[in-house]
C-alpha cells in the first residue's frame, strides 16, 4: 500500500486521522493494539505451524482452522499495520490505491472468514449426525475444493466495491476520521450521489451474513435435534465439547462486525470516536481469541502443540 506523510492539500492523496477526538492518546492507544496484533500473529502462525508439522492433523477439521488463521493473519495486518504507522509515526497520508487495495484485502478477507464459519458449521453437523460417513463425505480434497470457493465468493462480490468508490467524485476535504479506509468513511467525503454505493455494500454487508448465519443456525438446529434423539449423557457432553470452540469463534467474529455496520449505517448521533474504536475491535479481537480459543478447546491439537515444543 502507498503510504505517505502528506498533508490534505495534496490532491492525490486522503489523510486518516486515527480516532477522533483522542489524537493525543493514540500513543497510549498504540499499546494494546500493537500488542493484540502480535498476540494474534503468534497464535495464528502457531496453528497454521503445528498443523502442517503434525502429519494426524491433516484432517477436514485443522484444514479449515489453518485457513481462518491465514483470513485472520490477512484481515489483522492490512488495517493495524496503517494504524500503528499512523501512531507510532506520523503517517497519515494514503493514495486512492492504497485506499482501494486496503479495502478489498480488508471486506474480502472478513466474507471469506465468514464463509469458513459456515464451513466449520457444516463439519461440525456431519462428524455429529452422520460420523460414519464423515471420512467419505468430507475429505481433504473436497475441503480444498470448498476453501476454493470460500476464497472466490468474496473476491467476485467485493470486487465491484472499490470500482464503486473510485468512479465517485471526492471533495476538496479528504480527510477520513478513521485508522483506515473503509467503505462508508469514503462515501462520507463524496460530493456525488452514494445511493448506488451504500446499498450495495449493505446487501452485500447484510444478505451475505444474514445468508451465513442462517446457515450456521440451521446447522446448529440439526445437531440439536440429533443430540435429543441421543440418550447417553456421556455422547452429549463429547458432542457439545466438539462445538463450544466453534461458537465462541462465531460469536467473537460476528459481534463486533455487526455491531460496526449498525453504527455505521444508522448510528448517526453516535460520536465518531465511538464508530472508531467499533471499527478497530473488529479486526483486532478475533484474531487474537481465535487461536486461543481453539488452543484452549481442542486437546488433539494442545497436545501436538505441546510436542513440538518439546522437540525444540
Amino acid at each position: 500500500m502507498a503510504v505517505f506523510n502528506l498533508t490534505p492539500s495534496d490532491a492525490s492523496t486522503f489523510i486518516l486521522i486515527g480516532i477522533p477526538g483522542l489524537e493525543a492518546a493514540q500513543v497510549w492507544i498504540s499499546i494494546p493494539f500493537s500488542m493484540s496484533y502480535i498476540i494474534g500473529l503468534l497464535g495464528n502462525f502457531t496453528v497454521l505451524f503445528v498443523v502442517a508439522k503434525e502429519q494426524t492433523l491433516h484432517k477436514p477439521m485443522y484444514l479449515l482452522l489453518c485457513m481462518l488463521a491465514l483470513t485472520d493473519i490477512v484481515i489483522s495486518t492490512c488495517t493495524v499495520l496503517m494504524s500503528l504507522s499512523m501512531f507510532w509515526f506520523s503517517l497519515k497520508g494514503i493514495t486512492m490505491g492504497g485506499c482501494l487495495t486496503q479495502m478489498l484485502f480488508h471486506y474480502a478477507g472478513s466474507l471469506m472468514q465468514s464463509a469458513i464459519l459456515v464451513t466449520m458449521a457444516f463439519n461440525r453437523y456431519i462428524a455429529i449426525c452422520d460420523p460414519l460417513r464423515y471420512a467419505t463425505i468430507l475429505t481433504n480434497g473436497r475441503i480444498a475444493k470448498l476453501g476454493i470457493v470460500c476464497f472466490m465468493r468474496p473476491v467476485l462480490l467485493i470486487l465491484l466495491l472499490p470500482l464503486l468508490v473510485n468512479r465517485q467524485p471526492v471533495c476538496d476535504n479528504r480527510i477520513i476520521p478513521q485508522t483506515y479506509c473503509n467503505h462508508m468513511a469514503m462515501l462520507k467525503i463524496s460530493c456525488a450521489d452514494i445511493t448506488v454505493n451504500k446499498t450495495y455494500g449493505l446487501v452485500v454487508a447484510f444478505v451475505v451474513t444474514c445468508l451465513d448465519l442462517t446457515l450456521i443456525v440451521l446447522s446448529y438446529g440439526l445437531i440439536i435435534r440429533a443430540l435429543l434423539r441421543i440418550s447417553s449423557k456421556k455422547a452429549h457432553k463429547k458432542a457439545l465439547n466438539t462445538c463450544t470452540a466453534h461458537i465462541c469463534v462465531i460469536l467473537t467474529s460476528y459481534t463486533p462486525f455487526l455491531f460496526s455496520s449498525l453504527t455505521h449505517q444508522f448510528g448517526q448521533g453516535i460520536a465518531s470516536h465511538i464508530h472508531s474504536i467499533l471499527v478497530n475491535l473488529f479486526y483486532l479481537i478475533p484474531p487474537m481469541l481465535n487461536p486461543i480459543i481453539y488452543g484452549v478447546k481442542t486437546k488433539e491439537l494442545r497436545d501436538k502443540l505441546g510436542k513440538c515444543i518439546c522437540r525444540m
